[in-house]
């Protein structure tokens, strides 16, 4: 097939026109799940929690993926914000809702963001360059000097530090800003706002794709450019990459792993609900093994310990799934159960991204004495201020554990 292929998170998508070396594309890429049909065509299906618009390409062709969220834009944008340290994009992000697919509200979103905080003026810092030079400015550095110009005087290897534009934040900023460039699907408004963005970045050197990213620190100066700079990472994290399996397969786009972006959602929701109460919120905890020769880690991904305490009293899994009604997921009561017993507890939380309902639905297990799992399903398609108050409920239990009580 040419042009591009579109689908929608989690509907298969049948009788698809593909070459036979595009079918092994898109299979390698993992991305999708690709099967032959009976009578000729393809079926593929979006069901590896992956969102985005990406090309594919190989020696041999190449592709242009699509892949439509099952949640519209503005919700999903919610959740990406919250989730980073609760920045709220879906306010910045003007005409969100006009957007179907993800990555052109992406980027119309970190235009506008970039352009609002930019009229402001483009932020300055210092930046410290090591270069040889007729002139000594700053400090020598000595044993370079040595080392290059055995005893001669000049050129001078020196250290300064250079007042300048070309600081990590503006780094950023300006290789996001033409990552974005190279999709597609943009309107011309969101283009020429991207554009503009580089005219005004001008002095400012890109990064590279194999450079790691550049660390800033949030303070006084680049508050006005904090949320475009946290748009700015998820957008290059989640961009071109090689695969080490097949070094000849290539992709160049923005995908989301949709699983990452609920898990981030819950455990900085379910932080910042239970900090009032004080205590400690803790994620991806390591410090627990299931056997006594610790070859067998444990990593719940949330756990709450209560003020004053030195062992666990509430513990969560978050699972971008949908709850299987009053049946539960077998495989997930057990790690649960793993996670309560090793830590002492008689309740855990499983919390799901989809279910029948928002109700909460408990697994009384066996044993003595025995653990109940609560199964929580989010109603994610609603409001801001519903889906937190749903978040307050499964906290509020958390918060309401008590480590069991051991038998004499």
């Amino acid at each position: 097939m040419t042009g591009v292929l579109r689908l929608t998170e989690h509907r298969p998508q049948r009788g698809v026109p593909l070459t036979t070396a595009q079918a092994a594309l898109l299979t390698l890429s993992k991305l999708v799940t690709v099967a032959p049909e009976p009578g000729g065509g393809w079926c593929v299906t979006a069901d590896r929690e992956m969102v985005g618009s990406t090309r594919l390409s190989s020696a041999q062709t190449s592709i242009n993926l699509v892949i439509t969220p099952k949640l519209p834009v503005r919700r999903l944008f919610f959740l990406l914000g919250h989730a980073q340290k609760g920045v709220d994009w879906h306010r910045h992000a003007t005409n969100v809702q006009e957007h179907q697919e993800l990555v052109p509200a992406i980027a119309h979103a970190f235009a506008r963001m970039c352009e609002r905080a930019l009229n402001q003026g483009v932020l300055q810092g210092y930046s410290t360059v090591e270069e040889s030079a007729m002139v000594l400015r700053g400090r020598l550095r000595t044993a370079d000097q040595i080392r290059h110009r055995f005893g001669r005087p000049l050129p001078a290897e020196i250290r300064y530090d250079d007042h300048t534009v070309d600081i990590p934040e503006n780094r950023l900023l300006l290789t996001a800003a033409r990552k974005l460039l190279r999709e597609q699907d943009l309107a011309p408004a969101t283009r020429a706002l991207l554009r503009r963005i580089l005219l005004r970045l001008d002095g400012v050197s890109s990064l590279d794709s194999s450079q790691i990213l550049p660390l800033w620190r949030p303070s006084r100066l680049n508050t006005r450019l904090q949320s475009s700079l946290r748009l700015a990472e998820i957008v290059l994290r989640s961009g071109s990459y090689e695969f080490e399996e097949n070094p000849g397969l290539h992709a160049d786009g923005l995908v989301l792993r949709m699983w990452q972006v609920f898990e981030d959602f819950v455990t900085r929701a379910l932080t910042d609900a239970l900090r009032p109460m004080g205590g400690r919120c803790l994620t991806q905890d390591r410090r627990f093994h299931l056997d006594h020769a610790k070859s067998a880690q444990l990593r719940p991904d949330f756990v709450y310990e209560p003020p004053g305490a030195h062992s666990p009293g509430g513990v969560v899994d978050v699972k971008y799934k949908q709850v299987r009604g009053t049946r539960g997921n077998t495989g997930d009561l057990y790690q649960m159960l793993a996670y309560c017993t090793r830590l002492n507890l008689p309740e855990g939380h499983l919390v799901y991204a989809a279910g029948p309902g928002t109700a909460t639905t408990r697994h009384h297990l066996h044993g003595g004495p025995g653990v109940t799992i609560h199964q929580h399903a989010l109603h994610l398609d609603t409001e801001p201020g519903s889906l937190l108050a749903q978040i307050d409920t499964i906290a509020a239990a958390v918060r309401n554990t008590s480590p069991k009580t051991k038998s004499a």
